[in-house]
């Protein structure tokens, strides 16, 4: 491989809130990678920083070109220039579509288990999370259409937070899964706001489908959070995109996004999303490979070494999804018991809501002895925990 993704980076004392633990603490919990971002993003930003100059900033025409451009590339779908919009973030733009798209009291339908900040972006401006669970067969998950429409019939459900590819089962949604997701959504009157985050980060060889690209019906329903921040490690940079094909809900989305200050990007902004899609796609291209051999090492060494759990299979994001076959104690419980017992600091599954309860997440993006020293941990948290509880 010509990039290196096996050297270990010293993370702590950076203010990193993903390593803002104790000493031989472990964490494999927030979905941030311990890679550094490309080398070639790294030389954007380098370069930019040594002009010396840090005023405010517009986004230039590269920017929507690399948007355009990759998505055209590597998605088969042209994004056009005037439906995008830049955003600080995934989540801020979410938080701001929530407020000025719905109105208090009214529902947001989201898909459990999910990404647990959805309901934060919901709860706390005061509307209902209305939840559609997935179903769970022991080994693959699927959307309950049935149920789904049910949910989407209530008048008061107005908008429906779609999470395509889904974190944090590893789901890549079908066409025809997306477009049935539409199709109901259209006919109750439901804008879709599909978070596309993870969309880069698939297995090798396998693709995904953007929801806008279904049909004019999800295209013209829908608007679409994107950024380079998962794939590329850039969170802390604050750069994203909202992709909103219908003129009367771009302007919406636009007037939130400016009402909330959110639509201004930063000096690094604009040069290191311009660098991720224009010069980052090798990069990307050896992460995701070296990414799921991680995925793949670890389902292996869970399937012969930590019998008191499984691994969901997955097609996407460097996240796994642990099934618990213990019934004594909760996921939860589990999860604090390793983290006492060997600094392994994982994620609960009951906080992204209905159907985790049973589950722990696991973050696969990080060297290989660094995610073989998590699994050592992981076994021996499991085995102590399983000796003391039947002990008792």
């Amino acid at each position: 491989m010509k990039y290196d993704f096996d050297t270990g980076i010293d993370r702590r004392h950076t203010d990193s809130l993903k390593w803002d633990v104790a000493d031989g603490e472990l964490p494999m919990w927030v979905a941030d990678m311990d890679f550094p971002t490309a080398p070639e993003v790294q030389e954007a930003i380098r370069e930019r920083a040594a002009h010396g100059v840090f005023g405010y900033c517009v986004v230039p025409d590269a920017w929507y070109a690399a948007y355009t451009d990759w998505w055209e590339r590597r998605h088969n779908f042209f994004l056009e220039k005037d439906w995008l919009l830049f955003c600080t973030g995934v989540v801020p733009a979410i938080s701001s579509i929530v407020r000025k798209l719905t109105t208090p009291a009214e529902k947001v339908l989201v898909q459990p288990p999910v990404y647990n900040i959805f309901y934060n972006s919901i709860l706390n401006n005061g509307r209902q999370a209305v939840e559609s669970p997935l179903r769970y067969d022991g080994e693959n998950y699927s959307m309950d259409f049935d149920d789904l429409e049910r949910r989407l019939a209530d008048p008061q459900t107005t908008l429906m937070i779609l999470c395509n590819p889904h974190n944090p089962v590893g789901k890549i949604w079908s066409r025809d899964e997306l477009g049935q997701v539409g199709e109901l959504c259209a006919k109750y009157h439901v804008l879709v706001l599909s978070d596309e985050i993870h969309c880069d980060l698939t297995e090798p060889g396998c693709g995904y489908v953007p929801f806008a690209s279904v049909s004019a019906v999800c295209r013209d329903n829908s608007i679409t959070c994107i950024a380079p921040t998962k794939a590329f490690n850039l969170a802390g940079i604050q750069t994203s995109a909202v992709a909103v094909p219908d003129a009367a809900v771009r302007h919406k989305v636009w007037r939130a996004l400016n009402t909330d200050e959110i639509a201004e990007p930063n000096v690094f902004a604009a040069t290191a999303a311009i660098a991720a899609f224009t010069r980052g796609g090798a990069w990307l291209d050896e992460l995701r490979e070296y990414i799921f051999r991680n995925k793949k090492l670890a389902a292996d060494y869970i399937e012969s070494e930590i019998p008191q759990l499984c691994a969901v299979p997955s097609q996407a994001t460097y996240l796994m999804w642990l099934r618990c076959l213990t019934e004594q104690g909760t996921a939860a419980d589990i999860a604090d018991y390793i983290r006492s017992r060997t600094g392994l600091y994982l994620s609960a599954g009951a906080q992204y809501g209905s159907g985790g309860e049973n589950f722990l997440r696991l973050n696969a993006a990080c060297p290989r002895s660094v995610l073989e020293d998590g699994l050592h941990r992981l076994r021996e948290g499991m085995t102590t925990y399983s000796a003391e509880v039947s002990s008792i």
